[in-house]
């Protein structure tokens, strides 16, 4: 078990929950059945293994989400361990939160237990694929892994060219430090079986989206409604490297 427990759910602020179910649910994410802890309105998408809480709440937003028992007895030996925590609720009659950010200011959040149901029905690839990453854009990947690595203590993958790009496990989520220019805010990563048929249902429902957007070959950059950017790959690109052509299809590239 990591420093901050297991992965719940990636956090983003949603001012139209409803306009924002509609974009995941046309995409083939399953919305799961919600606790009664939070006072604002929350609903919740996923496919199985990445779970999104949509919040109409103000709060630093996008948040990587994790579950700990006994946090309120935690916070105390991460105060000494050098974490400093920018919004702390502990209490015996309050839903116990914690939110810290890494060292490029990307906020991490600790709750004392699970707000939403999981469900068998979720578990199915979306429209987009299969999701391999939650990808977080970093200065020094390096200097940013030394923050990640008590708390994400497996690494996964490493490539320093073409831009330094580490994927550490963190308890129940890939997570990836990636220096790419093209990347500019927290972010989901799938790799797609059929990119024609994705294509089609975004020009179809009129989504926002940028074709080859620059990142490690990535064919689209999808964005929701609330913010959140979706990129849909091919392959993983830590299994393989890609080149587009003048065409815009991607081809393999030669190690």
């Amino acid at each position: 078990m990591s420093t901050v427990g297991r992965f719940l759910e990636f956090s983003v602020r949603a001012p139209d929950i409803l306009e924002s179910l509609h974009f995941y649910k046309t995409l083939g994410f399953v919305e799961l059945e919600i606790g009664d802890v939070w006072p604002h309105k929350y609903a919740v998408v996923s496919d199985g293994e990445l779970n999104i809480g949509l919040h109409d709440r103000d709060f630093e937003s996008p948040s990587v989400t994790f579950v700990k028992q006994g946090i309120a007895k935690h916070a105390r030996s991460m105060t000494d361990h050098g974490f400093e925590f920018t919004y702390m609720q502990l209490g015996e009659e309050s839903f116990n939160e914690l939110r810290f950010p890494d060292r490029d200011g990307h906020m991490v959040t600790m709750l004392e237990a699970r707000t939403f149901n999981v469900s068998e029905e979720a578990y199915r690839n979306t429209e987009c694929g299969s999701w391999f990453e939650l990808t977080l854009p970093v200065k020094d990947a390096l200097h940013s892994a030394q923050f990640w690595a008590p708390i994400a203590q497996t690494l996964l993958e490493m490539r320093e060219e073409p831009t330094t790009h580490m994927r550490f496990d963190a308890d129940g989520v890939p997570l990836g430090l990636s220096e790419s220019i093209a990347v500019e805010a927290p972010s989901l990563c799938f790799k797609c079986p059929d990119r024609h048929q994705l294509m089609g249902i975004l020009e179809q429902n009129n989504m926002a989206f940028k074709k080859f957007p620059g990142f490690e070959g990535a064919f689209v950059a999808i964005q929701a409604p609330e913010g959140t950017t979706l990129f849909a790959f091919e392959e993983d690109f830590l299994g393989e490297k890609y080149e587009v052509d003048e065409s815009g299809d991607v081809k393999d590239f030669p190690l």
